[in-house]
């Protein structure tokens, strides 16, 4: 999707939309394709996914130490 796609029918600025995206470039998360005078935006699908494992990773470990602490309160 192009800046004025991602924008269109928000509040939000195109250059705060445009900063977002270089971040999430950056990270790899995301990439631009310039058509023209346009540059449009694109998901990058497999970093997502990675992202996606690590955060389910840190949400386990979270579980189980919340868990420890409830089993540790409750005794």
């Amino acid at each position: 999707m192009s800046i004025a796609q991602l924008t269109s029918g928000t509040e939000i600025t195109r250059q705060a939309v445009t900063k977002h995206l270089h971040v999430l470039a950056d990270a790899g998360m995301v990439h631009d394709v310039k058509v023209g005078r346009e540059h449009l935006w694109e998901f990058e699908p497999a970093q997502l996914e990675e992202a996606r494992r690590s955060l389910e990773a840190i949400r386990q470990q979270w579980d189980h130490a919340l868990n420890r602490l409830k089993m540790a309160v409750e005794d």
